[in-house]
């Protein structure tokens, strides 16, 4: 079967960058895809993205050499297998608050007796029945990530990193903002200072952890801290400035 690069990247400590895609588009993934990043978020938490639209997105990240990070909408068992089926291999797993909640989640990616993945034979996962050595590697190649987002998360950062099959931490800086007063505000200083007493606390741990942030003056500043990955950008906010760029300059020549 298809090894894991990003799993073999992280676990090697080796940091990579990465993009975000929100638009649930293969088009869009596409064009990302064609630049150096390591990795890519296919997201279905906070865009209008179904299974199978996520499955084309997988078909485009697969012609580059870009990792495919794809996050569920939520803990759910039945949606991990899904999305496990169509050949995603590392999931970002949102809102996990409890050592309980990273338990659901890395049982719900590994195969009995570690876990309840629910088996079949002939899945894009397998190349539909081609890999004859999947069901025998799949749980070393799959790279579960859980996301923390609220003080409860923090607060229990040391034991959700001990629980069997989590892979690595990672901050999702608007919702901790929001959780600790500061709603829409993750440059705030009190926010600043939990994102980095997590990563201190990771690094105690030994786990990778990592980050979404589009500040580039942050993100810069976490890259050189030590985040394991990091995302830069996403597809909208590129889209977005890229189209306010244009009208300001053509304004200005005006």
């Amino acid at each position: 079967m298809q090894r894991n690069r990003f799993k073999t990247q992280l676990l090697a400590r080796k940091q990579q960058l990465g993009i975000w895609s929100m638009l649930a588009s293969s088009n869009v993934v596409e064009v990302l895809t064609q630049s150096e990043y390591d990795w890519i978020l296919l997201d279905t938490e906070h865009a209008a993205n179904e299974v199978p639209m996520v499955q084309e997105q997988l078909r485009s990240v697969a012609q580059s050499d870009v990792s495919a990070v794809v996050r569920p909408s939520t803990n759910d068992t039945v949606q991990i297998k899904r999305l496990l089926d169509i050949g995603a291999q590392t999931l970002l797993v949102p809102m996990v608050d409890t050592p309980e909640d990273a338990l659901r989640a890395a049982a719900a990616v590994r195969y009995p007796p570690v876990g309840i993945r629910g088996v079949s034979s002939a899945t894009r996962a397998n190349r539909y029945g081609r890999d004859s050595d999947y069901l025998q590697q799949a749980n070393d190649e799959v790279c579960l990530l859980v996301q923390l987002e609220t003080v409860k998360a923090l607060a229990n950062l040391e034991r959700i990193a001990e629980v069997d099959g989590v892979d690595a931490l990672f901050i999702g800086p608007s919702d901790l903002a929001a959780a600790l007063g500061h709603l829409g505000d993750f440059r705030h200083p009190e926010v600043q200072a939990a994102i980095h007493d997590a990563f201190a606390r990771a690094q105690r741990c030994g786990k990778p952890i990592g980050i979404l942030m589009p500040d580039p003056v942050l993100s810069a500043e976490y890259l050189r801290s030590g985040f394991d990955y990091v995302a830069l950008a996403t597809d909208i906010g590129l889209l977005r400035n890229g189209a306010q760029a244009v009208l300001k300059q053509a304004a200005v020549q005006n």
